[in-house]
């Protein structure tokens, strides 16, 4: 192993330490503050929307069958359907448009 790695390696394991131990070192009572909880709630559904959402445009072989599948995924979300047969609309609308596109 090089130096290069082994340093790498020791930083990661301290930056994934702290990201875990601040909050108990910090927080040794309950948080009774409403703001804190929801925003501490929140938190893990913000960072999966912010990286997931901005490569949906990017996934397809364009702009505008990532932008139709997207599309159909938000209506079905909105319908309240499930989360499997969102995707599977969202993936089939995505193709077709696809194909249309290339049609066009």
């Amino acid at each position: 192993m090089t130096k290069n790695f082994v340093t790498l390696l020791v930083a990661m394991a301290l930056t994934t330490y702290l990201v875990r131990m601040i909050p108990f070192t910090f927080f040794r009572s309950q948080i009774r503050s409403k703001f804190m909880c929801d925003f501490l709630y929140y938190i893990p559904y913000c960072v999966l929307g912010a990286m997931t959402v901005p490569y949906i445009f990017y996934a397809g072989g364009s702009f505008a069958s990532s932008l139709c599948g997207f599309l159909a995924a938000l209506v079905m979300a909105y319908c309240k359907f499930p989360l499997l047969g969102v995707a599977a609309v969202a993936c089939v609308t995505a193709y077709v448009s696809e194909i249309v596109i290339k049609i066009l």
